[in-house]
Formats: structure tokens, sequence, C-alpha cells
């Protein structure tokens, strides 16, 4: 914690008259050993100069710092966001499969199933009736990943809204994610 931040010490320990002091309390304990790795990771994250450095500071320059907490997060902004980047994901899906199922066609890879699935099963007598067409057709396909696509647009928002109601209920209890800006060095 900072020292803006940090709540003030409170002596709480025990005192009788005539007695030694008493051990500290867990809770002091516990401060102590938080403070004194709050103090080394301001230490470890302070910038170190080097002597290469491009930028010159002035004396006692320090790009400001803010320590921010994420304690709450919209679940109605979620759910809108992750909306429109769900079927932007549906729609990229579909245009996807849509080329590589043209590209295909193309290609010719449907004939050579075709004549490969007929020399198989027909021999030589050429009289097949077979067409891989019939059952992974560009219509069905286009039409499974639509249905696939809005499958995973209810999905992820109802998954994404949810996880925002449960992170509300995670950082009201924890406290959040705590997060420190810095300014750009210039």
């Amino acid at each position: 914690m900072s020292e803006r931040t940090a709540p003030p010490a409170r002596d709480t320990t025990r005192r009788t008259p005539g007695k030694q002091a008493a051990r500290p309390s867990l809770t002091e304990r516990l401060q102590s050993t938080l403070s004194s790795a709050a103090e080394e990771h301001r230490a470890n994250a302070a910038p170190k100069e080097s002597r290469g450095s491009r930028v010159r500071r002035t004396a006692g320059r320090q790009p400001r710092r803010a320590r921010l907490r994420l304690t709450r997060v919209d679940p109605w902004s979620v759910m809108k966001t992750s909306f429109l980047l769900s079927v932007a994901f549906g729609v990229v899906t579909f245009v996807a499969i849509f080329m590589v199922w043209s590209v295909r066609g193309a290609a010719g890879v449907w004939d050579s199933i075709n004549s490969a699935v007929a020399s198989i099963v027909e021999g030589d007598s050429g009289n097949s009736t077979f067409d891989v067409t019939d059952y992974v057709g560009m219509s069905r396909v286009l039409g499974f990943t639509l249905l696939v696509s809005v499958l995973d647009v209810v999905l992820i928002t109802a998954i994404a809204t949810l996880t925002a109601f449960l992170y509300n209920l995670a950082a009201a209890l924890l406290g959040g994610i705590e997060v420190t800006l810095a300014e750009d060095e210039k």
C-alpha cells in the first residue's frame, strides 16, 4: 500500500505492568511483512538510469504513477461489446468457409473425389451415382456454418456477461485487480 492509502499503524501489543511486552499479533506481523514487501516492490519497480539512456531526466523528475483498482465491470457494456465481437467472428467464419469451399470447387477437388470413389466402389464400369457434394455441398456447409455462428454469438455473449457478473462479485469480496499506470517518458 502507498503512504496515502495505508491505514494508520495501531499499537495493539498488550502490556501489563511489570511484565515484558507480548509477542506482536498476527495482524501486526502481516502488516509489517506486507509493508516491507511493498517497499521492496517499489524499489524494484523504480526505473534505473543507464549510461546509454537516450533521455536524460532532470534531478528528481520521475514519471507520475497512479495505482488504480478495477472494482466493477459494467455487464451491459460487456454484453454489447461481446455481442459485436462475436457477430464479427461469425461473419469472418462464414466468409472463410465460403472462400475455402469456393476454392475447392474451382480446383476440382469434388470432381476428383467423385472419380476416386467411383473407381473404388464401381470398378471400371463407371456407372457411379455417388456425388460428394450431396453430403458436403456448399449449401449444406454454409447452412451448418450459419447455425454454428448464431449459436456462438448467443453463447459468447451470455458467457461474457456472466463473467462480468462473476467478476463484480469476486471484486466485491477481494477488492478487484490492481493496476499501476505510469506516464510516458519524454
